[in-house]
C-alpha cells in the first residue's frame, strides 16, 4: 500500500494569548523549487492531487512554468498519469501555448483515447497556435495506436502545407503511422523520400512489411539497414525473426540467431520467444527446444510458444507435458498457452483431453475463451468425425460465429464425405461472406464425389457470376539463403525444364515401389484418369521437392512452405520420396508441419 505523501507548508509563529486586534498571520507561501523539487517525488494521483492543493494555497496555481510541469507529469509521468485529470488543469489556461498544446497531445497518444489528441489539434489551429517541430509527431503516432488512417492522412496534408512534411521528426512518424494503419504503399512512398532514415524508420517499415506478408521486402530492409551502418534494436530483431518465420527461410534465421548473439540481443526475452517462433515455423522443433531450455529466465509467452511449436509439429504428448510442467514451475498460463494445448490435443486425436482443458480455462484459471479457442474445439470434434457435434456447439456459442469457424466445419465435412451437413454449413458461411474460393471448391469437390454433378455446375455457376477466384498452390522452399516459389503448373521459374522432368523422374521411380497416384480428388466431367494424373503430378509441393533434389547434395533436409492443405497424393508421394531418395522432407501446410521420414509422416495421417 502506498503511502500519501507527506507536505508540511512552514507553520505559522506562535501568537501571544487571543486578542482580537492582533490575528494570527497566514502561513509563508511555499517557494516555487520546492513544489518543483516535490513533484518528481510523486508516486500516486493522490499525492499529486495533494501537491496541487498546496500550489493553490501558496498562489501558484496560475504560475506558467509551473503549470506546464503540473500538466507534464499528469499527463506523461506513468505513476501519476490522468489524462481527464490533466485536460482539466489544460482547459483553466486562458491561452495555452504550442508546448501545452504539444505535451497535452504528447500525453493522449500514450493514453487509451489516443484520438483525442487530434481533437485537441483542431483547437489548437482554431485558436490560432501555430503547431512546431513537435506538434506532429505526437499527433500522427496518436493516429497510428488509434488505427485511424482518415485523421493521420489529413495531419499529413497539414504538415505538407506547412512546410513540415520532411522535418527529421516528422518523417518517421509517418512511415510508422502509415505503416501501423495498413497502408504500406504510403509508407514506402514516405520511406523512399528520406534522404538518411533513421533506425526507427526501418523498423517501422520493417514490420509493416511483415504484417503485409512480404517477408523477402522486410529482410531487403534488413540488410540495407546493416549496410548503412545503423545498429539494429531489438525491436528490429523481432520484426526479422518474424520474416523469416513467414518464409520459412531456416539457414537466414539461423545466420541472424548468431548475429543476435554476438550483439547481446539474446538478453531479452522477447527475442528469444521468437526465437523460439521462427525455428518452430522453419521446421527445426530441434533448435526451437535448444533456444527454450537455454532461456533461463521463461515467462509466460516463452513456455507458450514452446507448446504452440510442440503442438504444431504433431507433438501433442510433449506439448500436453510442457503445459504439466509449467505448472508445476507456477508459470500461470494465458489465452496463447490453452491455443497451444487445444491444437496438440485436435491434431493428435485426444477428443476428451482437448474439452477438459477448454472447460478448464474459465472454472480454474479465469480465462475467458475467445474465437480461437471456439475454433480449436471445433477442430477437435470435427476431425473426430463428431460432425453433428461440432455444428451444434458453433450454433452455441455466446458470440457470433465467424465464417472461420464455420470454415473449420465444412473442411472437416469434406474429409468425412458429409455433402448434406456441408451443404447447410456452406450456406451459413455465404451469410456471412461470399468471397472466399476456398468455400465453393471443397462443396463442388464434395459434390462431385458423390456424383451430384448438378450441384457442381450451380456453384461453379455461382463462383462465375460473383468473380470468385481459385487460390493458386504456391509452395516456397529455402536453398543456400535464398527463397524459390513455385506455383501449381507454373513454369516461370528459371529451372523449370529441369524441374518438370525431375518430376516425372520422380514419378516413374515411385511408381516401382507401388505408388499409385490418388485421383480421387480430381474432379473434372469428361477427364480420364490419365489427364487426372498429369493435373496432379505438377502440384506446387512437388514441384518444390523435385527442385530440392536436384540443387542439394544427398541427404539433405527439404524443408517446403506452401499456401494450402497438403492433398492426399502430394502427402503419399513425399511420405515415398523420403525412403526412395533417403531424404528427410519437413512440409509446413495451411495447418501443421508434416514431418516425412523412411516412408512415414509424423501426422500419422491424421490431418
Amino acid at each position: 500500500m502506498s503511502t500519501a505523501l507527506t507536505i508540511n507548508p512552514l507553520s505559522p509563529a506562535k501568537s501571544k494569548p487571543s486578542d482580537h486586534n492582533n490575528p494570527t498571520p497566514k502561513p509563508k507561501e511555499t517557494p516555487l523549487p520546492s513544489l518543483v523539487s516535490l513533484l518528481s517525488k510523486c508516486t500516486t494521483l493522490r499525492e499529486f492531487q495533494q501537491l496541487h492543493a498546496l500550489a493553490i494555497k501558496s498562489h501558484l496555481q496560475h504560475h506558467p512554468s509551473f503549470l506546464t510541469k503540473l500538466i507534464t507529469s499528469c499527463s506523461l509521468h506513468p505513476k501519476t498519469s490522468s489524462m481527464d485529470y490533466a485536460h482539466r488543469l489544460f482547459d483553466r489556461i486562458p491561452h495555452p501555448d504550442v508546448v501545452l498544446f504539444n505535451t497535452m497531445s504528447r500525453g493522449y497518444s500514450r493514453s487509451h483515447t489516443p484520438i483525442l489528441s487530434f481533437s485537441l489539434f483542431i483547437r489548437m489551429l482554431e485558436t490560432g497556435v501555430a503547431p512546431d517541430d513537435y506538434t506532429f509527431p505526437s499527433l500522427l503516432k496518436a493516429c497510428a495506436s488509434a488505427r485511424a488512417t482518415k485523421a493521420g492522412m489529413q495531419g499529413h496534408g497539414i504538415a505538407m502545407k506547412l512546410g513540415l512534411a520532411e522535418n527529421i521528426y516528422v518523417l518517421p512518424t509517418l512511415v510508422n503511422m502509415y505503416a501501423e494503419c495498413g497502408n504500406i504503399r504510403a509508407a514506402r512512398t514516405v520511406f523512399d523520400r528520406m534522404e538518411e532514415p533513421c533506425v526507427v524508420s526501418y523498423n517501422s517499415m520493417i514490420t509493416a512489411c511483415v504484417r503485409s506478408s512480404r517477408p523477402s521486402e522486410a529482410l531487403a530492409l534488413f540488410r540495407e539497414l546493416q549496410a548503412k551502418g545503423l545498429k539494429p534494436t531489438d525491436v528490429t530483431m523481432l520484426s526479422v525473426l518474424s520474416s523469416c518465420a513467414l518464409s520459412g527461410a531456416l539457414e537466414l534465421g539461423k545466420w541472424i540467431h548468431e548475429y543476435i548473439r554476438k550483439n547481446g540481443f539474446d538478453s531479452y526475452i522477447k527475442v528469444n520467444t521468437a526465437l523460439i517462433d521462427m525455428y518452430a515455423k522453419c521446421g527445426s522443433l530441434e533448435d526451437a527446444v535448444q533456444v527454450f531450455r537455454e532461456t533461463s529466465s521463461k515467462d509466460t509467452q516463452a513456455w507458450s510458444a514452446m507448446i504452440v511449436a510442440y503442438a504444431v509439429h504433431g507433438h501433442g504428448s510433449e506439448a500436453i507435458s510442457l503445459f504439466e510442467e509449467m505448472q508445476r514451475e507456477r508459470i500461470k498460463p494465458d489465452d496463447i498457452t490453452f491455443l497451444g494445448v487445444l491444437y496438440a490435443c485436435s491434431h493428435s486425436g485426444m477428443v476428451d483431453e482437448g474439452l477438459g482443458y477448454f472447460h478448464s480455462m474459465r472454472s480454474s484459471y479465469g480465462i475467458v475463451p475467445g474465437i480461437k479457442h471456439y475454433g480449436c474445439v471445433v477442430d477437435l470434434l470435427a476431425r473426430a468425425g463428431r460432425l453433428d457435434e461440432a455444428y451444434d456447439f458453433i450454433d452455441g456459442l455466446p458470440i457470433k460465429p465467424t465464417p472461420i469457424l464455420w470454415r473449420t466445419l465444412l473442411s472437416a465435412c469434406g474429409g468425412h464425405g458429409n455433402v448434406d451437413l456441408g451443404r447447410r454449413v456452406f450456406e451459413r458461411i455465404l451469410e456471412l461472406d461470399d468471397s472466399h474460393g476456398g468455400d465453393y471448391v471443397i462443396l463442388s469437390n464434395m459434390c462431385a464425389s458423390d456424383g451430384r454433378w448438378e450441384d457442381v455446375n450451380w456453384i461453379r455457376k455461382l463462383m462465375g457470376e460473383r468473380g470468385i477466384v481459385k487460390v493458386p498452390g504456391c509452395s516456397s522452399i529455402e536453398l543456400d539463403n535464398m527463397v524459390h516459389e513455385f506455383f501449381s503448373g507454373d513454369g516461370k521459374h528459371p529451372q523449370s525444364r529441369e524441374v518438370y522432368r525431375m518430376v516425372d523422374e520422380v514419378v516413374d521411380q515411385l511408381k516401382l515401389v507401388g505408388y499409385v497416384p490418388d485421383t480421387s480428388q480430381v474432379f473434372h466431367v469428361g477427364m480420364g484418369e490419365e489427364e487426372k494424373e498429369v493435373s496432379l503430378r505438377y502440384h506446387s509441393e512437388k514441384l518444390a521437392i523435385a527442385f530440392g533434389l536436384i540443387n542439394s547434395p544427398p541427404g539433405t533436409t527439404l524443408r517446403v512452405v506452401k499456401n494450402l492443405r497438403v492433398c492426399r497424393d502430394c502427402h503419399l508421394m513425399a511420405k515415398l520420396v523420403s525412403m526412395v531418395f533417403d531424404r528427410k522432407i519437413i512440409l509446413r501446410d495451411l495447418n501443421r508441419f508434416h514431418h516425412f521420414e523412411n516412408g512415414l509422416c509424423s501426422c500419422g495421417d491424421y490431418w
